[in-house]
């Protein structure tokens, strides 16, 4: 695009003086060029959107994402349902701790009230895993739910801290942070490389790729 851009200003000082003969090609062919790099750009669209990486397919790994996948959102859906089957259960006791113990104390600064705040970390966590686990919309849905694991691993290391990681044993037997800290590299390492097949957003990338 910048060197269109380039092109054209170099060409603008020659096409003032040049005779409307010459003038209407130039300008005809810029613009044919312009309307081609709008259609390449429209079509790589849908591939961005919905296409695994072509890295991903180039290397055969594409497979091998699905059942990581398909786990990781299924794990991932009962978290966003606090105090219920489905997200945001206002009113449970399940919903109203998440508010007063987690989003209240660790999260006032957000602006806004703390039970809208918890509700929509149920939705994107519910949703978010159903969308996950089927492959829709898999890196829009993946991008939400790091973004939603950064904010537990923030909880999780401003309320207990480090817990002598890297070689200290607590009672548990795991960080506090471990959980939300796995399931943000994996939801990154998705929003990057698509749902890997076996989805629903490969069958939407076939249906452009036909057309």
């Amino acid at each position: 695009m910048y060197a269109l851009l380039y092109t054209t200003i170099a060409l603008l000082p020659q096409l003032r003086v040049a005779p409307a003969s010459i003038r209407a090609p130039v300008a005809r062919m810029i613009g044919e060029e312009r309307v081609e790099q709008i259609v390449d750009a429209s079509e790589s669209i849908p591939s961005a959107i919905f296409g695994t990486s072509k890295a991903v397919e180039d290397a055969g790994l594409g497979s091998a994402l699905v059942p990581l996948r398909i786990a990781t959102g299924i794990l991932m859906i009962h978290h966003g349902s606090e105090g219920g089957i489905l997200p945001a259960n206002y009113g449970t006791d399940g919903f109203q701790g998440f508010v007063d113990f987690i989003v209240k104390p660790y999260f006032g600064f957000l602006p806004g009230e703390p039970e809208l705040w918890s509700a929509i970390h149920d939705y994107i966590e519910w949703f978010g895993g159903l969308f996950v686990a089927i492959g829709f919309l898999t890196r829009f849905s993946s991008l939400l739910l790091a973004a939603t694991m950064v904010g537990a691993v923030y909880f999780h290391l401003a309320s207990t801290g480090l817990q002598g990681f890297p070689l200290g044993h607590v009672e548990n037997y795991s960080y506090n942070f471990e959980e939300p800290a796995l399931y943000l590299l994996i939801f990154f390492l998705l929003s990057k490389t698509g749902s890997g097949g076996l989805s629903v957003d490969e069958k939407i990338a076939g249906i452009f790729k036909e057309d």
